[in-house]
Order: C-alpha cells, then structure tokens, then sequence
C-alpha cells in the first residue's frame, strides 16, 4: 500500500466515523452523554401550562440538582427520553403527556371509604394525605367528595390526566461503569 493509499483509507475510516455520530475531545475519550446506567444530575422547573403563561408548579434551580438513574424508570417516561443522548450543560424545554407523564384519570382509582375510617380533621373536600399499607408502597389519597355515611376518596396521582411542561438542564453525568 503507498503512502497516498493509505492516507485515502485513514481519511475513508475518519468520515465514516464521524458520519457515525463518533466524536472525540481530542483525548480519545469520548464525552459523556446521558445513557442507560448514567447518573444524571439534572435541574428542572415544572410548569402545569404552557411556560409563557404557566405559573411554577415545582422547581430545583438554585438548590440541589435532582440525581437519578438514566433507565431506571425513576422519572416519568416522557422526560427520561426527551433527556437521552443529551450533554452536561445542555437545557432542553419538554413537553409531557399525561400517558408519558402520570397517567391518565383512572375512574377506577375512586372509591368511598365509610367516614368513620378518616380521621375527622381530614374530612374536608381537597384534603390530601398518605397511607402505608402492609406492603409498604405509600398511598396518596384526596378527598373528592364527603356523603352522608362516607367519603368519596381520589387515589390518582396529583398531577394524572395533566400536561407536564419541564425546563430541564443536565448539570452532571457520571458513567458508574467507568474507573
């Protein structure tokens, strides 16, 4: 192979490389993006409506940056795959379904629970509590509606059947695969 030769092969290998998405930063070590495994540090502010009207329903920025797992399911669907693939730095406006976020309503997640059984301080249309059952996973309840013997209770989740508006910026990646 001449010289030319094999500088035509490296300049091939290079471009398909790069038409690949390979990059580097110039050390050989390809920059971290957010991937299944990563732990991902993560400023947020959550939005009801949209963030041109939309007041703040919850927010991190200027506190602790949220840590979680890419993958592991401890965020809604909808916003753990708008942040695959994404930098440290990089910010991102997402919108999230309800089916992508926390369900839809569940009708079925509506019952009535004689009054007797809530505490009578808790008797008040909107009240919201939690309960731990046997299995340990909590329960968060609201009270929809008070009857004359019982008590019409909510167990969807707060924000079921809503839109989610996030403005989210990654703020730390760290690969716990990597020494």
């Amino acid at each position: 192979m001449t010289a030319r030769d094999f500088s035509l092969a490296c300049a091939a290998a290079l471009l398909a490389a790069c038409s690949q998405g390979e990059s580097s930063n110039g050390s050989g070590v390809q920059p971290l993006s957010v991937s299944d495994g990563m732990q991902v540090s993560i400023e947020y502010t959550l939005r009801l409506k949209d963030p041109k009207d939309g007041e703040i329903y919850d927010t991190n920025v200027g506190g602790q940056p949220m840590v979680y797992t890419q993958g592991g399911g401890q965020l809604v669907r909808g916003l753990e795959r708008a942040l695959e693939g994404m930098a440290i730095g990089e910010r991102k406006q997402v919108v999230v379904p309800a089916a992508d976020g926390y369900g839809e309503v569940n009708p079925l997640h509506v019952s009535e629970i004689p009054k007797e059984l809530i505490p009578p301080d808790a008797r008040k249309v909107g009240t919201e509590f939690q309960t731990a059952p046997r299995h340990g996973h909590r329960i968060q309840m609201k009270v929809k509606e008070i009857k004359k013997d019982t008590i019409v209770m909510d167990l969807n989740h707060p924000l079921a059947g809503k839109t989610l508006y996030f403005d989210v910026r990654v703020v730390g990646l760290h690969d716990p695969r990597r020494r």
